[in-house]
C-alpha cells in the first residue's frame, strides 16, 4: 500500500499527470489505505475507485467509511463483479447502495450469449459494464470475437465501459508465459471502428503498431471525443509502462 500510494501521488504531479485516473482500492483494504493517507497527508483528496471484494452487502459500509474521510478520499467510482445471472433485483440494489453522483461499474461473468445479455442489463440500469481482458489463466483472456461482440453491444447502447486486467502494453502481444494480451491501443482503435461501422476484429487482432498508431492519430477531434466517451477508463498495474509505450509510438 505505501508503494501504491506513493506511485499515485507522484503520478498526479508528474509530466504525464493528465493520463492519471483514479486510485483503485479493494474494499477489504480500505482501512489500510486510510492509514497510509493519514501518514502522507495528501494536499487534496485522492480520487477513488472502490473495488467491492466483500459482496454487495458490504457496499453501504464501505461507502460510508470513504465519505467519513472526505479530507483524504473522494469517491468517484464503485466497481463490483456481478452474480452469474445479473438479475434485475441485484442491479436495483446496486443503484440504491451507490450514491447517484458516483459511477457504477459492474462486471458480468463472461461466457456465452448470457454474458452479453448481462452486459445489456447493466447498461439498461445506468451502470458501466466492465470488460476483463486478462488474468492468471488462459480462460481470463477473452477472444477477439468476444471483445468485438462486447464493443458492438456497448457502442450500440450509448454508454461508457471500463476495461481491466491484461492491458499492460499498447499493442497486442504474446508474453513469456504464452498468453496473448490485448493492447489498449488496439481497444481504442477498435472502439473507434465500432462507432463508425468498420472492421473491429481486424483492429483487435492487429500487431502492427505503426498502422494502429497512424489510425489513432488520424481520428478527428469529434471522433476522438466519441471514443473517449465509450472507452472511458482502464485499470493498469503500472503508470510507467503504458506511458513508455505511448512515448515510443509518438502518441504523447
Amino acid at each position: 500500500m505505501p508503494d501504491a500510494v506513493r506511485g499515485h501521488l507522484d503520478g498526479r504531479v508528474g509530466e504525464w499527470s493528465g493520463v492519471m485516473g483514479l486510485f483503485l482500492c479493494p474494499a477489504s483494504r480500505l482501512a489500510e489505505l486510510i492509514t497510509e493517507l493519514i501518514k502522507v497527508k495528501p494536499p487534496k483528496p485522492i480520487a477513488l475507485s472502490l473495488v467491492i471484494d466483500t459482496g454487495l452487502g458490504g457496499v453501504p459500509k464501505a461507502v460510508s467509511i470513504v465519505e467519513s474521510r472526505s479530507e483524504l478520499l473522494a469517491l468517484r467510482m464503485v466497481e463490483m463483479p456481478a452474480p452469474s445471472d445479473v438479475d434485475e433485483v441485484w442491479l436495483e440494489r446496486v443503484s440504491e447502495f451507490v450514491p447517484e453522483d458516483v459511477i457504477r461499474v459492474v462486471e458480468p461473468r463472461r461466457g456465452g450469449s448470457e454474458w452479453l445479455d448481462g452486459v445489456r442489463r447493466v447498461i439498461e440500469h445506468g451502470s458501466w459494464p466492465k470488460l476483463r481482458c486478462g488474468g492468471l489463466s488462459q480462460e481470463n483472456f477473452p477472444s477477439v470475437d468476444e471483445v468485438a461482440d462486447f464493443l458492438s453491444v456497448v457502442s450500440g447502447g450509448g454508454v461508457a465501459f471500463k476495461a481491466t486486467a491484461g492491458l499492460h502494453k499498447a499493442v497486442r502481444h504474446t508474453d513469456e508465459q504464452g498468453f496473448t494480451h490485448h493492447g489498449f491501443l488496439n481497444l481504442l482503435v477498435a472502439t473507434a471502428r465500432s462507432l463508425s461501422g468498420r472492421d473491429v476484429r481486424e483492429a483487435l487482432a492487429s500487431t502492427d503498431a505503426e498502422a494502429l498508431t497512424a489510425e489513432a492519430k488520424a481520428l478527428s477531434d469529434q471522433a476522438a471525443h466519441a471514443v473517449r466517451g465509450v472507452f472511458a477508463s482502464y485499470g493498469s498495474c503500472s503508470l510507467a509502462e503504458p506511458i513508455a509505450d505511448l512515448e515510443e509510438l509518438g502518441l504523447l
